[in-house]
């Protein structure tokens, strides 16, 4: 599951880039940093959540 997440933040990153999203705080192409710590807390939550091993 982590691994669509990985790939669905990547695309809204590069969207980012091409065409910045409009949505409050991502209203600039310079914003992408943001989505980027999103994907980061996501996933440090994710690996909190189910630990392996």
């Amino acid at each position: 599951m982590t691994k669509v997440f990985s790939v669905l933040l990547v695309l809204a990153m590069l969207v980012q880039l091409i065409r910045p999203l409009g949505l409050p705080g991502l209203r600039k192409r310079a914003d992408f940093w943001k989505i980027a710590l999103l994907a980061l807390g996501l996933f440090a939550v994710a690996a909190m959540i189910h630990p392996q091993g």
